[in-house]
């Protein structure tokens, strides 16, 4: 009991599984999407919490609600074609007398094409109410899709990743005179989570005895490095309750100010995990321990955002844009998973993630009444350090260079598209142990290329 205690404690830390939930390659810092207007991505998301005539301000700043004059809906279409190789290799059993290097191939390209929705409804209210405006929208503001290929060097970190937030958003805006408004909402958000990664039992057997990796010969014997790959898989789900609040303020018919802030959203996260173990693993550590289905549970808590923007219309064609905005990436210090079956260890990481800052510049230039261009500029930094750099996260601070045009077809109806350009400042690097021993050192060539077709209808 005592061998399967200690092959529990440390195998269950070498899924690395807990480390997904925090990370992930989106399209902004860390796992942020901020693909919810094809209109803002534009201009490189500048002015998206103080420009008009964009519904997704519902999601970005709701005070602004309060410049719309008529019922709109608005449906935005995001592809988001990301690259990432590594390129690189590593040690199984680092720092042991069985230390080999490890097998597999580079994973291939761990991205692909993505589509992020977005839908809004914004309805001016009359009479009575006419102060007031009300809104809806469906938006995915965090999220991530990486794959690898299951015998890759890095698979005891990281196979597959998918992690899904779809967020219900309804908001408020109260016009408190002319130039002033306030807004509010309340967040509904479904988490949806599934990850992968192999598990090198062979490792950590030899750490607990020795013997069973060595005898006849390191070479014949039945465990050891690599000899012995089971599978991890987790899937959990969760709803969780959140917070909008804005301000807008236009001190004259030109200018334009918004600030935002997005609540905090904490998910408890409930599912199921399996476990492939090797026949003669399980021989060895018997049927206690990674059952072939289990339930579990983590904490995940997303981040707060804040938002500050400024629009300036300089005259009848230009119009010029800013925005800065803050992700506080604080809220993630440890990932626990926490498996039903009392005699399966918690897989735990610590994180030392900081707050994100993403800036960024644009404008638009109207041709005439029927074209609008928009072009933008922005640098998003990125909260994860190098120590914490992961293969399901190979995350570093990136630049964006955006395109995109509106053509208003009638009075009531326009199409919008845009494109994204989006480069990595430097080359993310990956230097990480894992509890069982696997040591992996390499680097990641990557970036994304998005774009984005909406439709807007007022009457």
């Amino acid at each position: 009991m005592e061998f399967v205690s200690k092959v529990t404690r440390i195998s269950a830390l070498a899924l690395g599984i807990a480390g997904a939930l925090a990370c992930g390659q989106a399209q902004a810092s860390a796992f942020q999407l901020k693909e919810n207007s094809v209109k803002a991505l534009g201009r490189a998301t500048a002015g998206s919490a103080s420009a008009k005539g964009d519904a997704s301000v519902v999601v970005n700043n709701p005070a602004v609600m309060s410049t719309f004059t008529e019922k709109t809906v608005q449906a935005d279409l995001t592809a988001i074609d990301l690259s990432f190789n590594f390129s690189g290799g590593g040690t199984a059993a680092a720092g042991s007398p069985l230390a080999r290097p490890l097998t597999g191939g580079d994973g291939g390209n761990a991205g692909g094409v993505s589509v992020v929705p977005a839908m809004s409804f914004i309805l001016p209210l009359s009479d009575s109410f006419e102060y007031l405006t009300v809104g809806a929208m469906i938006s995915a503001p965090f999220g991530l899709k990486t794959d690898y290929e299951s015998d890759w060097v890095g698979r005891y970190h990281a196979l597959e990743s998918d992690v899904k937030l779809v967020d219900l958003t309804l908001a408020a805006s109260l016009a408190l005179g002319d130039r002033f408004s306030v807004g509010a909402g309340l967040v509904y958000e479904r988490a949806d989570v599934t990850l992968s990664n192999a598990v090198d039992f062979g490792s950590a057997i030899c750490r607990i005895n020795i013997a069973a990796c060595i005898t006849p010969s390191p070479a014949t014997a039945p465990y050891g490095p690599q000899k012995n790959d089971g599978l991890a898989k987790i899937h959990g789900t969760n709803n969780g309750l959140g917070w909008i609040v804005g301000l807008n303020w236009r001190p004259t018919d030109n200018l334009s100010f918004g600030y935002s802030h997005r609540s905090e959203i904490d998910h408890d996260l409930r599912g199921t995990a399996e476990f492939t173990v090797p026949g003669n693993v399980r021989a060895l550590i018997g049927n206690a321990v990674y059952l072939p289905t289990d339930g579990g549970g983590a904490q995940l808590t997303t981040p707060s955002i804040d938002i500050f923007s400024g629009t300036w219309q300089t005259n009848e064609r230009l119009a010029l844009m800013a925005e800065v905005s803050r992700t506080d990436w604080h809220s993630l210090q440890e990932i626990r998973i926490e498996f039903d079956n009392p005699l399966q260890a918690d897989a735990a990481e610590n994180y030392n993630w900081k707050d994100s800052w993403f800036y960024s510049v644009g404008g638009e230039y109207a041709f005439n009444d029927k074209f609008t261009f928009r072009a933008g500029v922005a640098r998003d930094d990125s909260p994860i350090s190098r120590p914490y750099r992961t293969p399901r996260m190979p995350d570093q601070d990136r630049m964006w260079y955006s395109l995109g045009l509106t053509w208003k077809a009638t009075e009531n109806f326009e199409l919008s598209a845009s494109y994204v350009k989006i480069d990595l400042v430097d080359t993310p690097e990956v230097d990480l142990l894992s509890s069982s021993g696997s040591r992996l050192v390499g680097e990641y060539d990557g970036g994304a290329d998005l774009y984005g077709v909406s439709a807007q209808y007022r009457f």
